[in-house]
């Protein structure tokens, strides 16, 4: 049987990061075993739908290269690939639960519902629907549906013995059956809940792997009985562990945590991106950090997933995503930073080649796009603030001559290149007998404000020979 993996998410925006980590896997469970890789649209709490999310999701996946074989834009076999345009058919599967004893009508009020919730936190305790419509005769039944009375439909749980299941990652997993709710299948707008629609369409659809968040591993169960019911072969289940912020919480849009296109707009490239993201929760069986897709797909092997939670770190993104900024060519490197500088510095009086050389003397000390905008802000303005620590460094009095020879040496230059600004750096070490921290810092603190830096002599042409005697004229 081929292998065939979904994505199911929702339509609420940008994709954020774990959601994304979620996909990835997905991908790599699919293409290690030359299988396929499905897009489903989750839409069916339309409340939280928010307008363009679906091409978001297109966006990101395909900056990604996660390459999707079947979805809402490429329709295969097993379409359509939205939930809300397959609402009939999850009416059909659940009318076929009621008649077959495996789910019934469900049509108590919010404000039966409300006093049993009321009661649980009085007890302290879950609350869990206590199956009062289970009772209901056939009668009943018949005369609130033609009494047109609001209901759900709920799926009849066993309350005796335990349900137990095999996960690729956690292994063998073990539920107590009393612990099990009558979930809701359709609710009462007539959409399907979110664990019926996904175990419909999962075998439907033909999916063999599930790839989700532990989460979900004590809820499994109610996916398994719904299998059993219909006399379907359950997926092989393979549940994640959580991708957590350093404040030890789970990353979510809620929290404010950055989506995929938040990293995006800021300069991560996709590629680190996505070779940071699977190694949140997998590692290879040797020491290697950094793949290509290929690499990935080669190595990925579930049984490496870890059953621990992952630290989503911004400083290790940040690492992966230098290396791959050092291996860009210089006109990729240049459009990735060229629209941070347009749009916060005024370039009409720089030439393209001023410019060019600006972005690139940074491209080896940048770890994303937009840093660039405060690391070359010393080029934009005419105030100098120094650090406490560069202010300690400049109060060595042997740092006064220092300054004063290179300020001669820049005053009588007659032409203005790196190499002559080389060869002044170099006269002032023989003429102020410095060498090394000694004499590159001062001239770098006293011209740019920093302490460390590009290479000096490309900083110090890039300033202009008016601009670099100007800050070298005070102390």
């Amino acid at each position: 049987m081929k292998v065939r993996t979904r994505f199911a998410p929702s339509p609420t925006g940008y994709m954020h990061i774990g959601n994304l980590r979620t996909a990835i896997f997905e991908y790599l469970v699919a293409k290690h075993n030359d299988g396929q890789f499905i897009l489903r649209i989750e839409d069916t709490d339309q409340t939280r739908k928010v307008s363009g999310a679906i091409d978001f999701i297109y966006d990101t996946l395909k900056l990604c290269n996660i390459k999707i074989d079947e979805g809402p834009n490429n329709v295969g076999k097993c379409g359509p690939y939205i939930q809300s345009e397959r609402i009939n058919l999850y009416k059909e599967y659940a009318k076929k639960l009621v008649e077959d004893g495996h789910a019934y009508y469900c049509f108590c009020t919010e404000e039966r519902l409300e006093k049993l919730r009321e009661k649980a936190t009085l007890y302290k305790r879950p609350f869990m629907y206590d199956g009062y419509c289970k009772k209901l005769s056939k009668e009943e039944i018949q005369k609130k549906l033609a009494n047109n009375e609001k209901y759900v439909i709920r799926q009849k749980m066993p309350k005796l013995g335990k349900s137990t299941y095999i996960d690729k990652v956690y292994g063998k997993i073990t539920v107590e059956n009393s612990v099990l709710e009558d979930q809701i299948l359709i609710k009462s707008d007539g959409y399907p809940t979110y664990n019926f629609a996904n175990v419909v369409d999962d075998h439907l659809m033909g999916i063999t792997h599930v790839i989700r968040g532990n989460e979900y591993l004590s809820q499994t169960p109610k996916y398994n009985l719904l299998y059993e019911a219909f006399s379907w072969e359950a997926p092989t289940y393979i549940h994640v562990p959580m991708v957590l912020g350093t404040d030890g919480n789970k990353l979510s849009k809620r929290n404010g945590d950055a989506s995929f296109m938040d990293l995006y707009k800021d300069g991560y490239l996709p590629e680190a991106i996505v070779n940071y993201l699977v190694l949140l929760g997998w590692s290879p069986n040797d020491n290697q950090e950094i793949f290509s897709m290929e690499e990935i797909i080669e190595k990925f092997d579930p049984a490496r997933i870890s059953k621990s939670p992952s630290t989503y770190d911004i400083k290790k993104l940040q690492w992966f995503n230098s290396h791959y900024i050092k291996k860009l060519n210089d006109e990729d490197y240049i459009n990735l930073v060229l629209p941070f500088l347009e749009e916060n510095y005024d370039l009409k009086d720089k030439s393209k080649e001023w410019i060019k050389h600006l972005a690139l003397i940074y491209k080896d000390h940048i770890s994303y796009g937009k840093q660039i905008i405060d690391e070359v802000k010393l080029f934009f303005t005419d105030t100098l603030n120094l650090d406490s620590d560069a202010e300690e460094f400049m109060k060595d009095p042997s740092i006064t001559n220092t300054i004063n020879v290179f300020k001669e040496k820049i005053e009588n230059m007659e032409k203005w290149d790196k190499e002559s600004i080389n060869n002044a750096i170099n006269e002032t070490k023989n003429e102020a007998n410095v060498k090394g921290k000694m004499l590159y810092m001062p001239i770098r603190i006293k011209v740019s404000g920093q302490m460390h830096g590009p290479e000096l002599a490309d900083t110090i042409f890039l300033l202009g020979k008016d601009t670099i005697l100007k800050r070298l004229g005070g102390k």
